[in-house]
């Protein structure tokens, strides 16, 4: 981009990684207005956010050289978690399957996620690197708005405001509708947020307990300068389900089933793990925390929305619709088959490997998910990113 552009882009090092990586960070123009795209903050949609990160420098570039500049300097951080990226990149040359997928799946477990910071600002052990490098970067450049690219496996496309912005659930809805995608109308990430269109959550103020793991963010870091910050997800796999905002016909025995599995399959990974020679499982790793994170939460995991075990006084639920059902059973079969396809490349034995086929093939029957081309999803990212921008600042 650097040598096609020379005059309008410019690639510095932000910072490095804990393992010595760079962290490259790609500018396209120059302006008092800064926006900040962020690519890679989870290790498992690092790809797909590469290559729209690329694709909306060179859209912005090639703007700038015809010389139609609105006074913004666009900034993408090519890759938060190059760490983590790595333990993923064997999916990256196929097969484009779930099963293949899931042979190859890493994510962190949330200490080491760049995006998320202490509850507490004073508390210890320090922030990662990569977090301070992004934190640096927020208070360098001030951006008006910053956008974090993210994706799931199977759902739809969906975007997360920290600020309402009107207009932005049209342009999705019209860019999703083009391209045979999806919107995500009843996400489990936002159970609690309000909607202001399909697809589109806006973030409650960080004292408020529905805001989640938000409060304690990056994502909410921006809003101390004003800025806004979008989070982008795409689907690899696309789930008609995930966009039928019918009322679910019996939502109470929906969620108890899925809660049950949920609690079901956690601890028959933990019973697996703990059955393993620890000189075959070898020395701690981060797919290895990252296991053990997940069968320790499990118990927790269901509380938000199970009826079986929601503590008294709860809040009451929002209108359960097949699209949010659907998201919630999607997410009770996601955990326990990465908790086990991480467990089985630390462990390559029968026993994990069943567990991953059966759990694989149990999640294809269930919604029936068809391949999203990497083409679309880096388009739909891409457009969502536009219009959040486009609708927020002109």
């Amino acid at each position: 981009m650097t040598v096609r552009f020379p005059g309008t882009c410019r690639l510095r090092e932000v910072g490095r990684s804990r393992a010595g990586r760079p962290l490259l960070m790609l500018t396209v123009g120059q302006g008092p207005r800064n926006v900040l795209v962020v690519a890679g903050p989870h290790a498992n949609e690092a790809a797909v956010g590469g290559a729209t990160v690329l694709r909306l420098a060179a859209r912005m570039a090639e703007i700038r050289e015809r010389g139609e500049d609105d006074g913004s300097a666009w900034h993408f951080v090519l890759c938060i978690d190059p760490d983590g990226a790595a333990l993923n990149e064997p999916w990256l040359p196929g097969p484009y399957t779930l099963r293949g997928h899931y042979e190859h799946f890493f994510r962190p477990c949330s200490a080491e996620q760049p995006e998320w910071l202490p509850h507490d600002e004073d508390a210890q052990p320090p922030v990662l690197p990569e977090t301070r490098a992004l934190l640096g970067v927020l208070d360098a450049l001030r951006p008006v708005l910053q956008c974090s690219l993210h994706g799931i496996d199977i759902g739809g496309s969906f975007v997360q405001l920290t600020s309402d912005v009107p207009g932005v659930p049209e342009r999705i809805g019209k860019s999703a509708a083009e391209l045979d995608i999806p919107l995500e109308s009843g996400s489990s990430d936002a159970f609690q947020w309000p909607s202001p269109g399909p697809g589109v959550y806006v973030m409650p103020p960080t004292n408020d307990p529905a805001a989640g793991d938000g409060a304690h963010s990056t994502w909410a870091h921006a809003q101390r300068y004003d800025g806004v910050t979008a989070i982008v997800e795409v689907p690899m796999w696309a789930c008609d389900r995930s966009a039928d905002t019918t009322p679910h016909p019996d939502p109470d025995h929906a969620l108890r089933t899925a809660g049950a599995a949920l609690r079901r399959d956690l601890p028959t990974v933990a019973r697996v793990l703990d059955g393993i020679d620890p000189d075959v499982i070898g020395a701690d790793s981060p797919m290895l925390r990252t296991v053990r994170e997940l069968v320790g939460i499990g118990p927790q995991l269901s509380a938000e929305w199970d009826p079986a075990v929601r503590p008294p006084g709860a809040a009451p639920l929002p209108e359960m619709t097949t699209a949010r059902v659907t998201s919630i059973q999607v997410y009770a079969q996601r955990i326990p088959l990465r908790a086990a396809a991480m467990l089985r490349r630390i462990a390559d034995l029968p026993c994990v490997t069943r567990l991953v086929d059966q759990w694989c093939a149990e999640y294809e029957r269930a919604y029936r998910p068809r391949w999203v081309p990497v083409e679309d999803q880096v388009e739909q990212q891409a457009r969502s990113v536009i219009a959040v921008y486009e609708e927020l600042c002109t």
